[in-house]
């Protein structure tokens, strides 16, 4: 099995760096324990070795344009709220993809008018959600999600979730892997991609992506030599087409870190092309 030399990369999940972090406040306004409220610069601080820091802050866009070509990624989709994301997608629209984010699930006719709004402002490629880091928590299965996944259905955006444990000091239930399994039945034509690893349901992932085609998994927020097992396994077998890759640039890992680590990955040479970029290309419309 080969490592990904040579081969070209789209990248599901990357930042802007930005100064102070004020941009975790909305996770820091419903944790309870002194660290998360008063220590903690990156809300997931005790989880990470080696968090960037003390990225320069004065031309965010030419220093992730610097990076990506440093590790040979092609494209990389961001969030349209970020700071730099309109000088980025109207300079480089070759190299970044747009996406919204579902600030708070809670205001239902908010957050379907933003994924409107941001789709033909920007004609977002996807959107996301971060259910444990709502506030209040919203579920993935909440009904107020329902309207959210019918506007994605209609205009054929698919929509990152974090899934799984969260790493901030917050409560996990609005996460539980089981809670897509109603939503791909009440909605089989949404496209509906995991983020940050599904555990410790990374085995019942597998298996409800066995059962639901447009059910997929991202390696987001994980370095490559902590990616699960069983996701491996399922990406070698069955599941060529369901896996793709996402970094977390550079809110918890730096891309030489990333990428020093992937060629360590035991994934089959067939597959590498699929989960680098043929996967993203796919699921994102970017064919054309």
């Amino acid at each position: 099995m080969a490592g990904p030399v040579g081969l070209p990369v789209i990248d599901t999940m990357i930042g802007f760096p930005h100064e102070g972090s004020a941009q975790y406040d909305f996770i820091r306004r419903q944790t309870k324990d002194r660290e998360s409220k008063e220590s903690f610069e990156f809300p997931v601080e005790y989880m990470f070795k080696d968090v960037p820091k003390g990225l320069p802050t004065d031309d965010p866009l030419s220093l992730v344009l610097r990076q990506m070509d440093r590790f040979g990624i092609e494209k990389a989709m961001i969030g349209v709220s970020e700071g730099s994301a309109t000088l980025a997608l109207k300079t480089f629209p070759d190299r970044f993809i747009p996406s919204g984010a579902i600030a708070d699930p809670n205001d239902v006719m908010g957050s379907v008018n933003a994924i409107r709004r941001d789709y033909e402002q920007y004609g977002i490629r996807a959107t996301s959600v971060f259910p444990a880091g709502t506030f209040p928590q919203v579920p993935i299965d909440d009904p107020k999600m329902y309207p959210i996944y019918a506007t994605c259905v209609e205009l054929g955006v698919p929509i990152f979730v974090c899934a799984g444990v969260p790493g901030p000091r917050v409560p996990f239930a609005p996460q539980e892997v089981s809670r897509i399994d109603v939503v791909m039945f009440d909605f089989p034509d949404l496209v509906f991609v995991t983020r940050h690893g599904c555990e410790p349901w990374e085995d019942l992932a597998v298996k409800l992506m066995l059962k639901w085609p447009n059910l997929y998994y991202s390696t987001s927020a994980f370095a490559p030599k902590y990616y699960p097992k069983a996701i491996i396994n399922y990406a070698n077998s069955r599941g060529a087409d369901k896996v793709l890759y996402a970094g977390y640039f550079p809110m918890g890992l730096s891309l030489e870190r990333i990428f020093s680590e992937l060629p360590n990955v035991p994934l089959k040479d067939e597959v590498w092309p699929k989960f680098l970029y043929g996967n993203a290309t796919r699921i994102l419309g970017l064919e054309s």
